[in-house]
């Protein structure tokens, strides 16, 4: 992918979550069933690294569970962070200092900054690989991210399968509204409108670029990335199937 492109896009969604990100997390305020599927069978006592934490709503899971690790979560919304941090201002103290949040933006390489020398045993990448453009961008992603994971690590990561829904299939939009040829995208790149309800009972639209995975294509991107999948399902929304979750080893 030519890098005018991938940096429209990712200006794009940073565009789409500067407007809507508070109004957006509003109605993700809990956890879905396939992070819950995996969270219980995590170490407690490790050190983990959530990509795109939000609000924090698995670092108040991990709360409520006796967790005795250490929790780095990174985004790039401040508002969102803004809301975690004051969460975690909220708990006792001893609690507290296991928790902290700090903004990174994925889409750019520098993110990496953020982690200092902290290295992991535990990661996590919910709803956060289908918003970053071009196949290279996301294994570089995963190379910095491997590159900051203990040996025989876990990353645990879900992308969004949109095509299972009806309503969300009709809220694709022609690329030519934001001035991009369909020729300079990846096969599985969509444009996705999403619309906010307001008082007045008017609607804003947003627009934000998603990549549609394939199963094989996740597969792959493990691989080339230096991990190996232990475990792939389907969970979530309609029909238990708009998320599609892998469970990753370091090799």
């Amino acid at each position: 992918m030519k890098p005018e492109i991938t940096a429209k896009l990712l200006a794009l969604n940073a565009q789409f979550y500067q407007t809507f990100g508070l109004a957006f997390a509003a109605t993700r305020r809990r956890l879905q069933p396939g992070i819950l599927r995996v969270l219980p069978r995590l170490p407690l006592t490790a050190q983990w690294l959530d990509l795109g934490c939000a609000h924090g709503e698995v670092a108040r899971w991990l709360a409520q569970h006796q967790f005795q690790g250490r929790y780095l979560g990174l985004d790039f919304s401040p508002a969102l962070l803004a809301e975690a941090q004051a969460w975690a201002d909220h708990l006792p103290p001893a609690l507290a200092t296991r928790f902290t949040f700090r903004q990174a933006d994925l889409g750019h390489p520098d993110w990496v900054t953020a982690l200092d020398d902290a290295r992991f045993e535990v990661a996590l990448a919910f709803a956060v690989l289908h918003h970053i453009p071009g196949r290279m961008n996301r294994e570089r992603l995963l190379h910095l991210v491997r590159a900051h994971l203990e040996p025989g690590a876990t990353l645990v990561l879900s992308v969004w399968q949109f095509q299972h829904s009806p309503r969300l299939l009709a809220r694709r939009q022609p690329w030519a509204r934001i001035g991009i040829d369909e020729a300079d995208l990846e096969p599985g790149d969509t444009l996705l409108d999403w619309r906010h309800a307001l008082p007045d009972q008017s609607e804003k639209v947003g627009l934000r670029y998603v990549h549609q995975f394939s199963r094989e294509e996740l597969d792959a991107l493990a691989v080339s990335s230096g991990f190996r999948v232990e475990e792939t399902f389907e969970s979530d929304g309609e029909g238990g199937r708009l998320g599609l979750y892998q469970v990753w080893r370091v090799v």
